[in-house]
C-alpha cells in the first residue's frame, strides 16, 4: 500500500468513527427522552418542566427569552448548553437554542425565532450537539496540506524536523525555568511541538507567553481549546497584554466579562456598523410588509411560476381559477421577497467586510476547536496554531485548527482523562494526536515540572507514580494546609481528630475490616454504589463544616454515577459532588474521594484506568481524604502502592476505630 493510500484509508476510518459516535450520542439522548418521562428527566437534571417565557431583549441577532416558574429550578443544564424547547414531546420539536443565563427560578435562552406557542407551558431539554460532528466530517473531507501533514506524523509516514532552541526575553518575568525552556523549544519548532503540562503546572500561563512571543515575531496566531471555559481562560490571560485579541464564538458561550473581546461585539463598535444595522432594519420592515400579502404557496399558484404571476399581475388579470386579486397579492409578495433577499444579502456582505477588517488587524484569534471550522476563521491566514486541552480532544477535533495553519503546538496531559467516547465501536477515537505524537517523537516535547496547586505531600505519590518523580512543588504551596485558612480541628482526642487536623494532609479511611463494606448494584444499572462509604463521606463533610471549612472549599469525587447520586442525596446542596470526569481541570481546598469498589472477588472495574486515579488524586490543594476498601483496591499494583504509601508516610485510619 502506498503512503497516500495509507493516509486515505485512515481518513476514511476517522469519518466512519465520527459517524458512529454521532449516532451513539443522538441515540443516547433520544433513547433517554423516549424511556423517561419529563419528570424523570427533570430529576436527572436534564429537563425543566412547567415554564413560561417572555422575550427580554435582543443580542447580536438572537432573541433572549427568559423562562421561569414559581418553584426552584435544580438542573444540570448550564450556560452554553444547547437545549430543545417543546410543548410535550421534545422529539417532535426543532426549536433549539443556547442557554445564556441561569438563576434560581429562571433560565434565559437565545433563540433565532420565537414562535408564539413557545412562551406558555413549555419544557426545556438538554440537547445533543450535532453541529460539532458535522464540522469534523466537513473538515476531514477538505483536509489541506497542513492537516494531511499532521496525520502523516501520526502514522509515522513523515519524520518531523529538528527543533532549535530560541532565546527570548519573557514578557512574564515570573515564569520558572521549565516554563521558559518549554517556550524556547516551542518557538524553535518548524512543524509541531508538544507541551506536557501535568496538574497545576501553569500550562495556560505558559501558552499565553508563547502566544505573545509568536506575535512579537510578527506571526498571526490561532489559539483554540476543546471547551469554551479553556478558551476564556486564555482570553483572560491575554486581555491586558496589549495584543489585539478577537474571540470567535456564540456570545452566550463566552464568559460575560469577556464579551468585549468577541467578534460579535467588535462588529457593533465598527464605524460601518450603523450602515449594517440600517440594512437589517430595512430588511425586517420589508419582511413584515411582505407578510401582509398572500404567500404564493402551491395551493394558490396552481402551477404558475413567479414569472407567470408577475406577468398576469402587470395585465391585471387572473387565470386557471386564480382571481386577479390573488394574483396581485402574490405578485406583491414576490416583489417584496426579492427586496428582502437582496437587503439581507447586502447586510451579510457588509458584515463579512467588517469582520475581515477586524480579523486582519487582530494579533490572536481565539475559539473552540469546533468553531475554528467557521467560515469567518478562514478570512485570514495563520502562521501558528496553539491548542490547549489537546489530550481531551479527538483527532477530528484538533485537525480543524491544525488544518488552517503552517505549524502547531499542542498542550495537555496524556496521563489524565482522554476524550469521552460513547460508542463502544468508536473507542479508537479516544486515542489523541498528542498521545500518539509524544509516544512516537518524545524529543518533540517538553514537560512543565513545577506545580503551583498543592501541598508537596499530596503531590508526592502522583508525581512518583505517573510522572517519573519529576513534578516538584513551588515554594509558595509546599507546606499549605487548612490551618492557613484559619481552620482548626475542634474535636477531642479521638480518631476523628487524626482525620480532621489540618497537618494530616493525606488520610485514608480504610473500610477493609467491616462486614457492611461491600458495594451494590441497582437493578438495571451498570454503575455501583457503596452505602458505607456514602455514610462516611456524609460524616466527614459534616465534621469539616463544623470546623469552619466552607462548603465551596470542598469537593466530593467518586468514579461511579450511582455513588455520586447516593452521596448527593445525603449532603447539603452547596457541597459539590461529581464523578472524576466532572472534575478534570478543577481544584478545591479539600477533596473527599470515595472509591466505591469493595467485593470479595477483588474486582475494581474501570478504576483500572489509572488516568482516573491521577485526576482524582490531583484536585486537592490542602487536604485529601480517601475512603475505600484497601483489600479490594490492593489487587492492583498501583493502588497497592498508594495504600502502602499512605500507611508508611501519611495517615491510615481503620474504620472500626471510628465507631462509638
Amino acid at each position: 500500500m502506498t503512503e497516500n493510500e495509507v493516509l486515505t484509508k485512515f481518513i476514511t476510518r476517522l469519518k466512519e468513527l465520527v459517524e458512529l459516535e454521532r449516532r451513539a450520542e443522538i441515540e443516547a439522548m433520544r433513547r433517554e427522552m423516549r424511556r423517561l418521562s419529563g419528570r424523570e428527566r427533570e430529576k436527572l437534571g436534564r429537563a425543566i418542566l412547567g415554564l413560561n417565557g417572555k422575550v427580554v431583549g435582543e443580542e447580536l441577532g438572537y432573541f433572549l427569552v427568559r423562562y421561569g416558574r414559581d418553584r426552584e429550578i435544580k438542573t444540570e443544564i448550564s450556560v452554553g448548553d444547547l437545549v430543545v424547547i417543546s410543548k410535550r414531546d421534545p422529539l417532535k420539536s426543532d426549536l433549539v437554542g443556547t442557554v445564556v443565563e441561569k438563576g434560581k427560578r429562571f433560565i434565559t435562552v437565545a433563540l433565532e425565532t420565537v414562535p408564539e406557542w413557545a412562551l406558555r407551558g413549555v419544557r426545556i431539554d438538554l440537547y445533543a450537539n450535532d453541529i460539532t460532528f458535522k464540522r469534523w466530517i466537513e473538515n476531514l473531507n477538505n483536509l489541506r496540506e497542513s492537516g494531511k501533514k499532521a496525520l502523516e506524523f501520526y502514522l509515522g509516514l513523515r519524520e518531523p524536523e529538528e527543533d532549535q532552541q530560541v532565546d527570548f526575553t519573557p514578557f512574564d518575568t515570573g515564569l520558572n525555568a521549565s516554563q521558559r525552556g518549554t517556550i524556547s523549544k516551542a518557538l524553535g519548532s518548524p512543524d509541531f511541538f508538544l507541551i506536557h503540562g501535568p496538574f497545576g503546572t501553569g500550562k495556560t500561563r505558559t501558552l499565553a507567553e508563547l502566544i505573545r512571543q509568536e506575535v512579537g515575531r510578527g506571526h498571526k496566531v490561532l489559539a483554540t481549546a476543546e471547551s469554551n471555559v479553556a478558551v476564556d481562560n486564555l482570553v483572560e490571560r491575554l486581555a491586558n497584554s496589549g495584543l489585539k485579541v478577537v474571540r470567535i464564538g456564540h456570545p452566550s458561550r463566552v464568559s460575560k466579562k469577556l464579551h468585549e473581546t468577541t467578534l460579535a461585539y467588535l462588529i457593533t463598535q465598527h464605524e460601518l456598523y450603523g450602515e449594517l444595522r440600517e440594512l437589517r432594519v430595512i430588511g425586517q420592515n420589508l419582511k413584515e410588509k411582505r407578510d401582509t400579502f398572500t404567500k404564493p404557496a402551491p395551493k394558490y399558484r396552481r402551477g404558475l411560476s413567479d414569472r407567470d404571476i408577475l406577468r398576469l399581475a402587470s395585465k391585471g388579470i387572473g387565470t386557471r381559477g386564480v382571481p386577479a386579486r390573488l394574483i396581485r397579492e402574490m405578485a406583491e409578495w414576490i416583489k417584496l421577497n426579492e427586496q428582502v433577499g437582496k437587503t439581507f444579502e447586502d447586510a451579510k456582505k457588509l458584515e463579512e467586510r467588517i469582520a475581515r477588517e477586524i480579523l486582519r488587524e487582530a494579533d490572536v484569534i481565539l475559539t473552540t476547536n469546533s468553531s475554528a471550522g467557521l467560515e469567518v476563521v478562514d478570512y485570514v491566514s495563520y502562521d501558528v496554531t496553539v491548542i490547549d486541552e489537546a489530550t481531551q480532544a479527538t483527532i477530528p477535533s484538533v485537525l480543524i485548527p491544525i488544518n488552517r495553519t503552517k505549524r502547531f503546538v499542542l498542550a495537555g496531559d496524556h496521563k489524565q482523562l482522554p476524550p469521552t467516547i460513547l460508542s463502544e465501536n468508536a473507542k479508537e477515537l479516544s486515542k489523541t494526536l498528542f498521545e500518539a505524537l509524544i509516544e512516537r517523537y518524545p524529543n518533540k516535547s517538553a514537560m512543565l515540572t513545577v506545580q503551583y496547586r498543592m501541598n508537596e505531600r499530596l503531590m508526592e505519590f502522583p508525581s512518583r507514580e505517573f510522572y517519573g518523580g519529576r513534578v516538584m512543588a513551588d515554594e509558595r504551596v509546599r507546606k499549605v494546609t487548612l490551618a492557613d485558612l484559619g481552620v482548626e480541628a475542634s474535636v477531642s482526642e479521638d480518631v476523628w481528630k487524626e482525620i480532621l487536623i489540618p497537618e494530616n494532609v493525606l488520610v485514608f479511611i480504610d473500610t477493609a475490616g467491616r462486614e457492611d463494606r461491600f458495594e451494590r448494584q441497582r437493578r438495571g444499572s451498570e454503575s455501583r454504589e457503596n452505602p458505607l462509604e456514602a455514610k462516611l463521606v456524609k460524616e466527614t463533610v459534616e465534621r469539616l463544616l463544623g470546623m469552619g471549612v466552607r462548603p465551596e472549599w470542598m469537593g466530593v469525587i467518586t468514579p461511579y454515577d450511582d455513588q455520586r447520586d447516593l452521596i448527593s442525596s445525603l449532603l447539603p446542596e452547596e457541597v459539590e459532588v461529581k464523578t472524576v470526569d466532572g472534575y478534570q481541570g478543577r481544584e478545591k481546598e479539600v477533596i473527599i474521594l470515595s472509591f466505591a469498589r469493595s467485593n470479595e472477588r477483588g474486582e475494581i472495574g474501570f478504576l483500572r484506568d489509572l488516568r482516573r486515579l491521577n485526576v482524582s488524586l490531583t484536585r486537592a490543594k490542602r487536604k485529601l481524604i480517601l475512603i475505600g476498601d484497601s483489600s479490594t483496591l490492593s489487587v492492583h499494583p498501583t493502588y497497592k502502592r498508594l495504600v502502602e504509601f499512605v500507611r508508611e508516610r501519611e495517615t491510615m485510619v481503620d474504620v472500626n476505630k471510628l465507631e462509638g
